[in-house]
């Protein structure tokens, strides 16, 4: 069997079996969904105050924090064994029967669970990217939705691979995940808002160490036709998502040197 029909298996035995409780799941979606809802409010209730922040208008940050919410809420949900693996996998010594089967590491992570409740935080993203449709005067091009679709791929891309760089700490210390909380949580709320209201060593930060604004803030300037926030042509810009899979790609390499001085699990 190949690699994406296993995975395929994996995401179906993970869904009949969340949906063996509906109602855990509908309470649990419905609960991500409303604390997601709870904090753009406080957007909004920001904008209703201040009117603008740095020029910016309120549909232009509902866009910033629709496609960072769609990124997330997709990288969270499919790359939950590596948001767990320090737990679930090196505390309990389960790694060890990962390793022997024939297959790889990155695929059994990944088909570990499928965490389908995440559709909540991912409809209430939605939703408030139909709010910034309305609210902004973008001419909504077949261009401006690829671009707007690379920057979630690339968004996605960067935080599963936040997420394997977490799991990659756990080889040497089970007590990583707050320090990889301030790039994945705290990630998506700097992400929520245009980088240039940030200090200038902060948006160094998240353009050349972990490149949020590179999937995100960049490209979707791009589509509201604000380029001279940036001081980069128009053009590049919409190709800066593509570092989102060069972050991924570097953090599955450093996986590999972890997986190699992996020693299993202590007493």
């Amino acid at each position: 069997m190949n690699a994406i029909r296993l995975y395929g298996r994996y995401v179906r035995a993970s869904l009949r079996s969340q949906m063996q409780y509906p109602g855990s799941f509908l309470l649990t979606s419905f609960g991500a969904f409303a604390a997601t809802g709870v904090d753009f409010i406080a957007v909004w209730a920001l904008f209703a105050r201040f009117r603008q922040i740095a020029g910016w208008r309120f549909g232009e940050v509902a866009l910033f924090y629709a496609v960072i919410g769609v990124s997330f809420a997709l990288a969270d949900g499919l790359a939950r064994g590596f948001d767990v693996f320090g737990e679930q996998f090196v505390k309990t010594g389960d790694f060890d029967r990962v390793l022997v089967r024939p297959r790889s590491t990155v695929l059994q992570l990944l088909g570990y669970e499928f965490r389908a409740t995440r559709i909540g935080r991912l409809a209430q993203a939605v939703i408030v990217g139909a709010v910034a449709v309305r609210l902004t005067s973008i001419t909504w091009t077949w261009q401006v939705w690829g671009t707007l679709i690379f920057a979630v791929a690339g968004g996605m891309a960067l935080f599963s691979g936040i997420l394997v760089l977490q799991a990659t700490l756990a080889f040497w210390t089970v007590e990583s995940l707050e320090i990889a909380n301030t790039l994945t949580y705290g990630g998506v709320e700097a992400a929520q808002y245009p980088l240039d209201i940030y200090a200038r060593w902060f948006r160094h930060f998240l353009t050349f160490v972990v490149p949020l604004g590179c999937v995100s803030y960049f490209p979707v300037a791009a589509v509201l036709g604000r380029a001279e926030r940036t001081g980069v042509s128009p053009e590049l810009l919409k190709l800066t998502p593509v570092l989102g899979f060069v972050f991924l790609g570097l953090a599955l390499w450093i996986w590999r040197f972890g997986v190699t001085h992996y020693t299993s699990t202590g007493s």
